[in-house]
C-alpha cells in the first residue's frame, strides 16, 4: 500500500498502480483528448488543505435539500471523502475541494437555516440538537482558506463522440479511470471506462464535477486507475508476436462503448470488480439508452435483456383504495391501471418507479427516495426545466424485485399493499381501507373545492342550511391547503382535548402557532384527532409524517405543554 503524494505533509492512504502516459495511449489508439473548455474544472487543479477529522457543513447527496454536518474521512489529491455525522461509512460521499456542496460551519446558521440530521439518522431524532452540539464541541474546524471558488460551467456540451477524458468510476468512486465519449445527447453524454465490458458506463451532464480532461491526475497528484488491459487487448499474429487491436471510434452518437472493446484481466491491480451484468454482450453491439429515449415506454433498458432471471414475465397489481403516503397524489394513482405487466422484471420495475415519480406532488422529493443502483433501468424526474435521471440497482429476481418495491414503498409511507403479486379484494388489512373505495376523503374534498371554484353562481343560489355549512366547511378546507390565508376555525374548542375532532386539532395548532398553518394538512391526511395528538412523538411525525426537524421540535413543545395543562 503506497502514500500518494501529499500537500503539506497529509498522506493518502490508497494503492497506486503505476503510471499511464496518455500521449502514448492516445497515439495507440487513434484518438483526440477533449479540450480543457469541455469541463467545469479548473485549468490548474486546486490545492487541497484540508486535514483528517476537519468538520464543515456539507449537501446530503440523498436529500439536496438538507446541509448537514460532515467529516473529512479521506483525501485524494484535490477530493474528499466526507461522512456525515450520525450516519455511517455506508454512505459516505467524494467531492472536489472546490464543490459548491461544501460550506464552512456556520454557514446555515448565517443564511437563517438549521443544520439536519442526515438521512438515515442512526438515533432518536428528537436526540438531534444534543447529538449535534456534542459533535462540534473541541472539533477541529475548517478554516475558511480550504474552501475554494467553485470553477464556470461551460456555456454549452462541447464534447464530441469518441474523446477521451478521465472519470470518477461511480461504482468504485474513489478511482479515477481513461474513459471514451461514447454518445452525446442534447446536454447529456454517456461515459464509457477504456478496456472494460460496458458494466461502469453512465449517463451524466456535460458539466458533471465527476469528469476531468487528460491528465489532470497527473497534475492534481491524483491516482489514474490503468484501463482494462490498458485499453489495447493483445491478439496472436500467424507469426506468434503479439499485435495490439485497433481501437476503432464510434462514428454516430448511438455507437456503443467503442472505447470499451476489451475484457479486463481479473489479475493484476485493475481495480475494478465485475458486477453480474457484464457477462452480457459487449455494448459495441448495442444501442446505449438516452435520457431522453429512456422516458418512453417502449424502450425500457441500457443493455440487452439475456439473463433468464429477467426475462420472466412478472405482474404487479395496483390497489387504489390503499393509503399512497404524503408524497403521492391519490388523484393520480386512483387513475393508474389495475396492473403493471404481464411483461419483464426490468421493464415492469421500469413502469412501476417511473409511474410513481410521475404521480408525486414534487417529482423530485419522490426521484431523491428511489434506491440508485448500477442496474439496467433508467428513470427521470423533471424539475423546472431540467430532468435529472437515475439508473435502479441491478434486480434480476423476483425476490430482488418485491424487496425493491417494499422499501419504495416504506420510504414514500405507501400503505404496502399498494402494489402486491396479486389483486386485494375487499378491506386492506395493512391501511384499512377498501379495494372497491376508488375516492377517499381527499378526492371528494379535491370535488368540493373544485365544485365551488367553478360553480360559485350555483353554490350561492342554493339555500338551507346543508349547503350552509357544506361551503363552510369547503372554505374552510381550501383555506387550510393554502400558505396564504389561515384557517377559520368550525367551533370554539372544547375544554378536554382527548375529546377533539381532527379540524379541532388542526385549529389549536394554527392558533398556538400560526407559522404550523403549512404542515396542518398532514394532520388531516393523517387523520390526527385529539387522542393521536398526545400520543404523537418526534419518530412519529418524521417518519411516518415527513416532518422536518424544525416543525417537529416546535409540535413536540405544542403537545408537551398540552399533556401538563391536562
Amino acid at each position: 500500500m503506497a502514500a500518494l503524494p501529499a500537500a503539506k505533509g497529509t498522506s493518502y492512504q490508497y494503492e497506486t498502480q503505476g503510471s499511464f502516459d496518455w500521449d502514448n495511449y492516445l497515439v495507440e489508439s487513434g484518438s483526440i483528448a477533449a479540450p480543457q473548455s469541455c469541463f467545469k474544472q479548473s485549468f490548474t487543479p486546486p490545492l487541497n488543505e484540508f486535514k483528517l477529522n476537519m468538520k464543515i457543513e456539507a449537501v446530503d447527496p440523498r436529500n439536496l435539500t438538507s446541509i448537514c454536518v460532515a467529516s473529512v474521512v479521506g483525501m485524494i489529491g484535490p477530493r474528499l471523502r466526507l461522512r456525515l455525522d450520525g450516519s455511517d461509512n455506508k454512505n459516505d460521499f467524494w467531492r472536489l475541494v472546490d464543490s459548491s456542496d461544501l460550506h464552512l460551519i456556520g454557514y446555515c446558521e448565517l443564511f437563517g437555516g438549521l443544520l439536519q440530521p442526515p438521512l438515515g439518522f442512526r438515533m432518536n431524532p428528537s436526540s438531534w440538537p444534543a447529538f449535534l452540539q456534542k459533535t462540534l464541541n473541541g472539533a477541529e474546524v475548517a478554516p475558511a482558506e480550504c474552501f475554494k471558488k467553485e470553477p464556470p460551467t461551460p456555456k454549452c456540451n462541447e464534447f464530441k463522440v469518441g474523446m477521451k477524458l478521465e472519470a470518477v468510476d461511480r461504482k468504485n468512486p474513489q478511482l479515477i479511470c481513461p474513459a471514451t465519449v461514447g454518445a452525446v445527447n442534447g446536454d447529456q453524454i454517456h461515459v464509457t471506462f477504456d478496456g472494460w465490458r460496458g458494466a461502469f458506463d453512465y449517463w451524466c451532464r456535460y458539466d458533471s464535477r465527476d469528469l476531468f480532461p487528460c491528465d489532470w491526475c497527473l497534475k492534481s497528484g491524483h491516482q489514474l486507475q490503468p484501463p482494462g488491459q490498458k485499453g489495447n487487448p493483445q491478439l496472436k499474429s500467424s507469426k506468434g508476436k503479439e499485435v495490439p487491436l485497433s481501437i476503432s471510434l464510434p462514428t454516430s452518437n448511438t455507437s456503443g462503448n467503442s472505447g470499451s472493446k476489451a475484457s479486463p484481466s481479473l489479475g493484476g491491480g485493475a481495480g475494478k470488480s465485475l458486477h453480474s451484468n457484464s457477462t452480457s454482450p459487449n455494448m459495441a453491439d448495442s444501442k446505449p439508452l438516452s435520457p431522453r429515449e429512456a422516458e418512453s415506454p417502449l424502450v425500457t433498458v441500457t443493455e440487452p435483456d439475456t439473463s433468464s432471471p429477467s426475462a420472466a414475465t412478472v405482474c404487479v397489481f395496483v390497489n387504489h383504495g390503499c393509503d399512497c403516503g404524503m408524497y403521492l397524489q391519490s388523484r393520480k394513482i386512483c387513475q393508474l391501471p389495475s396492473q403493471f405487466g404481464p411483461g419483464t422484471i426490468v421493464k415492469v420495475l421500469r413502469e412501476v418507479v417511473q409511474t410513481c415519480i410521475d404521480s408525486a406532488i414534487h417529482e423530485k422529493q419522490v426521484y431523491n427516495c428511489i434506491q440508485e443502483g448500477s442496474g439496467k433501468v433508467i428513470v427521470t424526474a423533471n424539475q423546472g426545466n431540467k430532468t435529472h435521471t437515475k439508473r435502479l440497482p441491478v434486480i434480476d429476481k423476483m425476490s430482488s424485485l418485491w424487496s425493491f418495491i417494499e422499501r419504495m414503498l416504506e420510504d414514500l409511507g405507501c400503505c404496502e399493499n399498494l402494489f402486491t403479486s396479486q389483486p386485494l379484494h375487499g378491506f386492506c388489512p395493512k391501511c384499512g381501507r377498501s379495494k372497491n373505495k376508488t375516492e377517499d376523503e381527499s378526492e371528494k374534498l379535491t370535488k368540493i373545492i373544485m365544485k365551488r371554484r367553478w360553480s360559485t353562481e350555483s353554490l350561492d343560489s342554493q339555500k338551507g342550511s346543508k349547503h350552509q355549512k357544506m361551503r363552510r366547511f369547503s372554505e374552510y378546507t381550501a383555506e387550510a391547503s393554502s400558505t396564504t390565508a389561515d384557517p377559520k376555525p368550525i367551533h370554539k374548542l372544547g375544554n378536554d382535548p382527548l375529546e377533539w375532532s381532527i379540524e379541532e386539532v388542526i385549529h389549536f395548532i394554527c392558533d398556538t402557532d400560526a407559522a404550523l398553518t403549512p404542515h396542518t394538512e398532514l394532520f388531516r391526511k393523517h387523520e390526527i384527532d385529539g387522542r393521536a395528538l398526545l400520543l404523537l412523538n418526534s419518530d412519529m411525525m418524521m417518519k411516518y409524517m415527513g416532518l422536518k426537524l424544525g416543525p417537529v421540535l416546535k409540535l413536540c413543545n405544542i403537545v408537551e405543554k398540552l399533556k401538563n395543562k391536562k
